[in-house]
């Protein structure tokens, strides 16, 4: 009988987590998974088809005693979890204990019990900062966080602390990653209108993290770019044309200086068919995407959404930071967020 590979995957419950431990887990017994969250009760009312199949670890990866214990023997660990914007930007302490100090902890302890491990770590296209002026990024490009991007930080600091350990490891850079919940917080403003912006939907996105534990020699010591490829390519503005009449919010017209203008992240991945080469995991398009967001639209959310539009669009405004910025004439906020005062 073939033995099966013994898989850890931490931040479980999030769209991408998820993804992975369905598609590890229905991969015919393959697969021993044990995952880390500190949400364990919706991994496992998401995941209820295959509980039979994880370990569950519930608690915090700065908690060294439940690392020890979830690290001890496995072969590969696929390291997801994060304090993601808009709280990471707003309490950089936490977003620094969890992301950075998480993950040397994870690392320090799999040097320590278990070298030989797989170490898959997932960051982020917000480390390359803003290219609205040019959007054709390689993962040679230099790492510009953008001013406030705390998030972004933390993740090349995590990325240091992995390339320079002693793990067979690998990075993958995720690109906007879109599953079937929309929601709109704070920074959903911070991104100007004409950025490039190319998506990989949540389960091609789990499909290519499942599949590089068989691809381990290709990937061990380098970093690619993971995105959906030419068809997940558009712009903000395009994206939200298509995205509001599907929620029910009709269409995003908003008044002139509710987005900022400079100073997010987001742009199409030059090389991103490097690693689609290795994995092929590049399934589904923008169109899938929006189809699958309108399937799984609830009819009554939907609805009254769609009655109640302006109202709702009206207090989305009301937590837009550069329509603040401009209103309140808080300068360096417009310096942040603007070319030129609107």
């Amino acid at each position: 009988m073939k033995n099966r590979i013994k898989v850890l995957v931490t931040g479980a419950a999030g769209s991408v987590g998820l993804e992975v431990v369905r598609e590890l887990a229905g991969r015919d017994e393959t697969y021993d998974i044990s995952v880390i969250d500190r949400n364990i009760r919706r991994v496992k009312k998401k995941l209820r088809p295959y509980l039979k199949h994880i370990r569950f670890f519930a608690g915090e990866i700065t908690n060294p005693q439940l690392i020890y214990r979830a690290c001890r023997d496995q072969q590969a660990v696929i390291h997801l979890a994060a304090i993601i914007p808009p709280l990471a930007d707003e309490q950089p302490q936490i977003a620094e204990r969890v992301n950075v100090e998480g993950t040397r902890l994870l690392v320090k302890t799999l040097e320590k019990i278990n070298p030989g491990v797989f170490f898959l770590y997932a960051s982020s296209i917000s480390i390359y900062g803003d290219r609205v002026s040019d959007p054709w990024i390689t993962v040679s490009d230099p790492l510009q966080p953008s001013e406030g991007d705390e998030y972004a930080k933390t993740k090349i600091r995590a990325e240091q602390i992995i390339r320079s350990s002693k793990l067979i490891w690998s990075i993958f850079r995720l690109t906007a990653i879109m599953g079937s919940q929309t929601r709109l917080n704070p920074l959903f403003f911070h991104m100007p209108l004409d950025t490039s912006m190319e998506i990989a939907t949540a389960r091609d996105t789990g499909y290519a993290f499942a599949e590089a534990i068989s691809h381990t020699e290709k990937l061990q010591g380098k970093i690619f770019n993971l995105s959906g490829g030419p068809s997940c390519r558009t712009t903000y503005y395009e994206f939200l044309k298509r995205v509001f009449p599907i929620v029910g919010l009709q269409n995003p017209d908003f008044p002139h200086g509710a987005f900022a203008e400079k100073n997010f992240h987001c742009g199409y991945y030059r090389d991103s068919d490097r690693l689609n080469s290795i994995l092929g995991f590049q399934h589904e398009s923008l169109e899938d995407y929006y189809r699958m967001l309108q399937h799984k639209q609830n009819f009554f959310v939907r609805t009254m959404t769609r009655l109640f539009h302006s109202p709702i669009k009206r207090s989305l405004l009301k937590r837009s930071d550069p329509f603040k910025a401009l209103r309140q004439e808080i300068l360096p906020m417009i310096n942040r967020f603007f070319y030129r005062k609107a």
